[in-house]
């Protein structure tokens, strides 16, 4: 499902020092969108965005919800909730739980 920020309100649009809008992952809910956290290796809370939609699609697949929206307002969004951190084509990523990890094995014990 892609979500597109098309509304009459062309100012999250608008290009920012960081160039032109980026492509930000979402959760729909009932209220709307809303923009996803992720946490850095560290465990920090950070923003991420991407420069394409190419990009968001390598790194996150290609069911993931997304909007476009500017540097500024990407950050005018995260800064009441604490996060001043912003990746921009991070391409370093876990997979998801349970995909890609190998089951794990239990302990052998020795016969006697």
């Amino acid at each position: 499902m892609t979500v597109h920020a098309d509304s009459e309100d062309a100012e999250p649009l608008e290009p920012g020092p960081a160039g032109h809008a980026l492509f930000v992952p979402v959760r729909p809910g009932p209220a709307g969108c809303t923009t996803r956290f992720f946490r850095t290796a560290m465990g920090g809370r950070t923003a991420v965005a991407f420069t394409s939609e190419r990009a968001l699609v390598r790194a996150l697949g290609p069911d993931r919800p997304w909007i476009r929206l500017s540097e500024p307002a990407l950050r005018a969004l995260a800064e009441p909730l604490g996060v001043t951190d912003l990746r921009i084509d991070p391409v370093l990523s876990a997979p998801p739980a349970g995909v890609g990890a190998p089951a794990p094995v239990a302990p052998q014990r020795a016969l006697a």
